[in-house]
């Protein structure tokens, strides 16, 4: 059935209880459901939509300005090109603005289009903002069509019908299908664009792609990493038989409790190898899985590039970019798992450590894309703990 909309809707977003939110359609032509959740960030748009850790999830900007900077071929996160491996749509307070930037090389709404992700603009970003703050992070379905005719009883309907990211392994869809080397490093002023690997690398790393953000593996490079990029249910033995001098354990989309059952006594036994180990986001999950701590669903989750972090292990505050809607119980952490990191917005566990192995892990992005560089350093340390394990 269809409700009357407002003259000149041609996008709305539909929440499973039944509330409509109207506005002007941008980029794909279609509807799409999944998770709504907002992000803070006030730059990196384009790196949050094709970050894969949001795949299944709708995206509101709380940022009121997007598109200002357009839409470039290189500042792509996911490795894949399918906007099924990332965020499903996107929503904005203003229609994305027209692209003035030397890297440009299309504006937001046409990239949208091409990549069939779904837009809507002219919402009040800051209600429904207030509204997940209050209530959770609901399920919707986000829709564009020019003609505005929507049956909004029946996309009520699906965002009703629709599982949810508990209990979903979206690691396996987001991981690559076939083991490759990565040879991109971190931008360079001084190049115009991004560095290559060194041609001489320092370390052999392997990353276990459970949805890696190529700025990760760039980061590792930087620090003279050769990095070679693994499916996510590589097992133990095939990643041991590399020889690495570490292991990463990327950030990914989904339930870290359901990816984990597959995943977790891989990580173990890389655990036991005495290798060091590294993980981040979905990786520093499944790594406290397999520890033995347990982790849970957030309300609403940390998305922004402004949330401060403590370093437990120097007394420094850090802003860091986060992107994550599970979080480790920090009250099950077992000996000898030691709290590393803590958020300082809600006290949320933020990093831990192991007291007799070199394995550590992180839940913020410390590759910065989008975000501030407080981070990179824990590639350094990454470093570190190769350098004494040699």
């Amino acid at each position: 059935m269809s409700r009357d909309l407002l003259p000149g809707v041609t996008g709305v977003l539909v929440l499973a209880d039944g509330t409509v939110l109207q506005g002007i359609g941008v980029g794909a032509v279609g509807d799409a459901v999944g998770e709504v959740c907002f992000n803070t960030a006030m730059t990196g748009y384009q790196e949050i939509l094709t970050d894969p850790s949001y795949m299944a999830q709708i995206v509101a900007f709380t940022f009121p300005h997007i598109g200002n900077v357009g839409t470039n071929v290189e500042d792509i996160e996911q490795m894949s090109g399918s906007a099924e491996t990332a965020a499903r749509g996107a929503i904005f307070r203003d229609l994305p603005t027209r692209p003035a930037n030397w890297r440009a090389d299309s504006d937001l709404e046409t990239w949208m289009s091409r990549r069939g992700v779904i837009g809507l603009a002219g919402v009040d970003t800051r209600a429904l903002t207030k509204a997940i703050r209050e209530h959770g992070m609901p399920h919707g379905v986000i829709a564009h069509n020019p003609d505005g005719v929507f049956d909004l009883d029946a996309l009520a309907a699906k965002a009703k019908a629709w599982s949810g990211l508990e209990g979903l392994d979206l690691a396996k869809d987001a991981s690559c299908l076939q083991p490759f080397v990565y040879e991109e490093g971190l931008w360079s002023w001084e190049g115009g664009g991004y560095a290559k690997a060194a041609e001489q690398p320092k370390y052999e790393v392997v990353v276990v792609d459970y949805g890696v953000k190529r700025n990760i593996l760039r980061a590792l490079t930087s620090v003279g990493a050769r990095v070679t990029v693994v499916p996510a249910k590589t097992s133990a033995e095939d990643i041991l038989a590399r020889n690495p001098d570490g292991i990463l354990l990327s950030n990914g989309p989904g339930d870290p409790a359901a990816t984990g059952e597959y995943a977790v006594p891989e990580i173990q036994k890389l655990v036991a190898s005495g290798k060091p180990v590294f993980g981040i986001c979905l990786g520093h999950q499944m790594l406290a899985r397999a520890l033995g701590a347990q982790t849970v669903k957030m309300e609403q989750g940390h998305h922004g590039a402004n949330h401060p972090v403590k370093d437990l292990t120097t007394g420094k505050v850090e802003i860091v970019s986060m992107n994550h809607g599970f979080t480790v119980d920090r009250d099950s952490l077992p000996e000898p798992v030691v709290e590393t990191h803590v958020s300082l917005f809600d006290g949320t566990n933020a990093g831990l450590a192991l007291k007799d192995k070199p394995v550590f892990s992180i839940q913020h992005h410390p590759e910065a894309s989008p975000g501030p560089t407080d981070s990179l350093y824990l590639f350094e340390r990454f470093a570190g703990l190769m350098d004494k394990a040699k």
